[in-house]
């Protein structure tokens, strides 16, 4: 792996912790004055924004404007929000099949935190790959 690629990829997990820091406080402060669903809403589309700035200009060091990159932002985000709940939705089927087998995980909360860990493993590969070669590719290197 070249030293460059390890750069990005420590760099898009900080940032990542950092727009999941921020989607988190901002549910947590909002949701003392609105309604719970709508200060999720509101605190997952503030915690993508910051992902978009800390990627864009950190992880990836792109400084030009674009509004096209935007559009690729949201629709990459939309794409692995659907394959979150996608895979979140199939462990949650085949997961208990599987579990039932091993005392300790025969559980819902045992399914349930493992098909989230599947979920957001598979989102976060998925934004990584569409991020660097599609949202963020380097112009100036490969000739688009």
């Amino acid at each position: 792996m070249s030293s460059s690629l390890k750069k990005q990829l420590s760099r898009f997990i900080v940032a990542g912790c950092c727009a999941v820091g921020t989607d988190c406080l901002f549910y947590y402060i909002l949701s003392h004055f609105i309604n719970l669903s709508l200060s999720k809403g509101i605190s997952f589309l503030i915690g993508t924004i910051a992902a978009y700035l800390i990627n864009k200009y950190y992880t990836f060091e792109q400084s030009k404007k674009s509004k096209s990159e935007v559009v690729r932002f949201f629709a990459l985000y939309l794409t692995t929000l659907a394959a979150n709940i996608a895979v979140n939705k199939l462990c949650l089927i085949i997961l208990p099949a599987i579990f039932k087998y091993i005392v300790v995980l025969n559980n819902f909360e045992s399914v349930k935190l493992f098909a989230f860990l599947c979920a957001t493993g598979t989102s976060t590969i998925l934004n990584f790959i569409g991020q660097k070669f599609w949202v963020f590719r380097d112009l100036k290197n490969n000739g688009n």
